[in-house]
């Protein structure tokens, strides 16, 4: 009997260690094959210095500090349009606004963006992604071009920008003709929103998206949280009124950061860091015309232009797995990108109609990278103005005209812009970030081949002419 145990043992010992193996390896190709949940933080005309670190604002921005210094900082992260519904479908569509035709910003009740375009929700439902928005919409007033409609689970907040209401400091009678309304999935919860409501919407935005990861589990999921704020008017709860000692402008950008950490807190708390790709930005630059109320950009003029002072925002992406914590990236790529990146990763169908590429060995800094894309176009309302190369390296501008500030507002109360005119002009932005140079002169090949781009996308998405 004991022989006969002697014999036994080793061959039980080998059959055990094969199944512990198999069962590791089965571990880990369902880690590896895991789809990543997706976390796209939108906030609404802050400036590209208005967070540590991307600048030195004179209030706290600990969070934001913290989730670069967990994933990478995009320093040529780019819109094509900077204003609020043409960027917005831009990044959820990964269409060009001349494709789109979502042009400015759309007002109450607008139809908006043809249901004909799929958004990044819709794209992710069929691969078994869970989805929701809680913010600012902004892309539809209408039964069939509201999230619920366009492919979100679950959402909430407004349907549009938060000073299109009855108390505008310039246009009241205009924006008051249809109440601003606050929505949860498909129904109107507050029907009239004032200014007693307008303090909780950092708030109410933050508790949604926290109380959906946490209902999540091992679904893969998608979450967009297209903040109201910093648009004008803003707004901060009592919980941050004061906090920041640099005015009402300070505390509202206080409470976002402190909503970013809710978010990144939740994802910690539920086991979902590692598995989710988190990104931070901006939908353009800041609106410079509200002084006191607005934010900053090192770069030329701002939110309104095609300038890199409108087009250019601050970008955060955390992804433990492949972005290298404490990483600082000049790739240049677009919000156009961002659904075929996100497909890719999802091992989703690209709707019909994409002109974004998938950036991801960008993003990851994998060597050789290059930008598959040629070009960006950049354009104004439905005027085409021009475009930059994928490398970042050129800027093409046609000539046109653009606001410029004459003299800024206070305490809510707008300033004063002025009509400017740029001639045809190409940049370096590698060497002149700024844009202060025209070198056309000094580069006629390089103007020549970015003047035929711009020909070709001005033939193929504004009928031969720039609007």
């Amino acid at each position: 009997m004991i022989s006969f145990l002697r014999l036994l043992l080793p061959r039980t010992i080998l059959i055990f260690s094969f199944f512990v193996l198999l069962w590791a390896f089965s571990a880990n190709a369902a880690e590896v094959d895991r789809k990543p949940n997706f976390v796209v933080i939108f906030l609404d005309d802050a400036g590209w210095g208005d967070f540590e670190p991307f600048g030195s604002p004179n209030y706290k921005t600990p969070n934001v500090d913290r989730l670069a210094r967990e994933g990478c900082r995009f320093n040529n992260f780019y819109v094509p349009q900077a204003i609020c519904s043409a960027s917005r479908a831009a990044l959820l569509t990964g269409c060009y606004p001349g494709r789109t035709k979502m042009f400015g910003a759309h007002a109450p009740r607008e139809r908006g963006l043809d249901p004909s375009f799929g958004t990044i929700a819709e794209m992710l439902k069929p691969a078994g992604y869970r989805t929701a928005l809680f913010g600012k919409w902004h892309l539809g007033d209408q039964a069939d071009t509201r999230p619920p409609a366009r492919g979100f689970d679950e959402s909430c907040g407004l349907m549009y920008s938060n000073d299109m209401w009855e108390f505008h400091p310039e246009s009241p009678e205009f924006w008051g003709k249809y109440p601003l309304q606050y929505w949860e999935n498909n129904k109107v919860t507050i029907e009239r929103v004032t200014k007693d409501h307008q303090p909780h919407l950092t708030t109410w935005y933050t508790e949604h998206a926290v109380d959906f990861i946490e209902r999540q589990g091992d679904n893969p999921f998608f979450l967009y949280v297209p903040h109201s704020m910093p648009h004008v008017p803003i707004f901060c709860s009592d919980k941050f009124k004061g906090k920041s000692g640099a005015g009402l402008y300070g505390d509202v950008m206080m409470e976002l950061d402190w909503s970013v950490g809710e978010i990144m807190k939740a994802l910690d708390s539920n086991g979902l860091s590692e598995d989710t790709i988190l990104v931070f930005t901006s939908d353009n630059g800041p609106w410079i015309a509200y002084g006191d109320r607005a934010g900053v950009t090192p770069f030329r003029e701002a939110k309104g232009t095609s300038f890199d002072g409108g087009i250019r925002s601050a970008c955060v992406i955390k992804y433990p797995p492949q972005i290298k914590a404490g990483s600082l990236s000049s790739n240049t790529f677009c919000s156009l990108d961002i659904l075929p990146t996100f497909a890719a990763l999802a091992g989703a169908s690209l709707p019909n109609e994409v002109d974004g590429k998938n950036v991801w060995d960008l993003l990851v800094d994998r060597k050789g990278a290059r930008n598959p894309n040629t070009y960006y176009p950049f354009s104004n309302g439905n005027e085409f103005q021009g475009l930059i190369t994928g490398d970042g390296r050129w800027k093409l501008h046609l000539p046109h005209r653009y606001r410029t500030l004459a003299s800024p507002g206070k305490a809510g109360i707008p300033g004063k812009y002025s009509q400017s005119t740029i001639e045809l002009s190409l940049f370096d932005m590698e060497n002149d970030p700024n844009e202060t140079t025209n070198v056309i002169e000094e580069n006629p090949s390089i103007a020549a081949r970015l003047q035929a781009l711009a020909r070709f996308h001005a033939d193929r998405f504004y009928g031969g002419k720039k609007k």
